[in-house]
């Protein structure tokens, strides 16, 4: 398995910084480059709470924690690192600047990945001039550090070698990669994500629930179920003995009905955002974005950890990931023995048990 001795990271945001924390928590040096003068700041935020996250995943200890260096150019973040994570704002002249000088600078066998949300990496690629078949996009969810999934897309350039040795690198730091099998905007995850938010802004803006309402509908109900099986094997379950087939007949008809205005978009005016950001400031204002940082890394874990014992322990879905990905972190956590160590201890004399006692 393709392993990252020094990785580099393009952008220090929520979701840069997301990256550097797993990195640095899988004992791998990581070299950043932000321009942003609170970047180093932000970036210790996300530690500190990634750090937090991993010792409750991990009460025994630890691995070794990777270096953190800030560079001063991209130039020098990316120079002998053989995996790199782009972060920069969803611009594709910015992303077209920053990939072109990544690519002009790293090392020819280093994997890059795009955090991107849904620029194809086909309309990436063509700034690069030198090596643009090392690209793929490998798209996370936040908190990065604890969310296992990435999905990993190719674009006409990128050879299928590294495609594989990506699927290799990320999986190697406890993740989920899903390749997506044809190169499309937002790809899966965020297209999914997309029609829901559409949907959510009517119900909203028609005065239909609050922001908290439609919350609560989501993670008192479906949520949990999508958490451990996701949508096609939920509605296999809801069909009962006759499986899938019988749900597409029971519900394939509601898809005529006028459910759904996800074809159509309300009007995105300050009149709607006020509404939205007025309801969210009721439901959350209690607690500070650092609270419900805590408050969203506490679940995720308690959540994992739960499914991690399930299936006669050895896990399912996103547990079965997390009760292998502690093993290794547990397992690196361990002192390395010396080689003279070792030896010293393989040429000691057996001790003879002692003699019974006679009774």
């Amino acid at each position: 398995m393709s392993t990252i001795s020094k990785a580099a990271a393009i952008g220090g945001g929520v979701i840069g910084a997301g990256w550097v924390a797993r990195l640095l928590l899988n004992g791998i040096d990581v070299s950043i480059f932000d321009p942003d003068p609170e970047a180093s700041r932000k970036v210790g935020e996300v530690m500190k709470g990634a750090r937090r996250a991993y010792k409750q995943m991990l009460p025994g200890g630890l691995p070794k924690e990777g270096k953190l260096t800030y560079a001063k150019t991209i130039a020098e973040a990316v120079a002998d690192a053989d995996f790199i994570q782009e972060s920069v704002p969803e611009r594709l002249d910015l992303k077209h600047k920053v990939l072109a000088e990544i690519d002009m600078h790293a090392p020819a066998n280093a994997i890059i990945g795009s955090s991107t949300s849904g620029i194809k990496p086909s309309d990436m690629q063509v700034a690069m001039k030198k090596h643009p078949e090392r690209l793929v996009v490998g798209h996370p969810f936040n908190p990065v550090y604890l969310l296992p999934i990435v999905e990993i897309v190719g674009g006409a350039q990128t050879f299928p070698e590294a495609i594989e040795v990506a699927k290799e690198i990320y999986s190697s730091i406890g993740m989920k990669p899903v390749v997506i099998r044809k190169e499309i905007e937002a790809f899966v995850g965020d297209r999914l994500l997309e029609a829901a938010w559409r949907e959510a802004l009517w119900l909203i803006k028609d005065g239909i629930c609050s922001v908290e309402e439609l919350d609560d509908i989501m993670r008192y109900g479906f949520g949990l179920r999508w958490a451990q099986m996701g949508m096609f094997q939920v509605y296999r379950v809801a069909g009962g003995e006759a499986g899938m087939r019988h749900f597409m007949a029971q519900f394939g008809p509601c898809l005529k009905w006028p459910w759904t205005k996800l074809m159509d978009v309300p009007e995105f005016n300050d009149e709607l955002v006020d509404l939205i950001a007025t309801q969210s400031d009721e439901q959350s204002d209690k607690w500070s974005i650092r609270e419900l940082e805590k408050i969203r890394d506490d679940n995720l874990v308690a959540i994992m950890d739960a499914l991690s014992k399930q299936n006669k322990g050895k896990g399912w879905g996103a547990g079965a990931l997390y009760k292998d990905y502690t093993k290794q972190l547990a397992a690196q956590a361990k002192p390395k023995v010396s080689k003279a160590a070792e030896k010293a201890k393989a040429s000691k004399p057996v001790k003879k048990a002692a003699a019974k006692k006679k009774g």
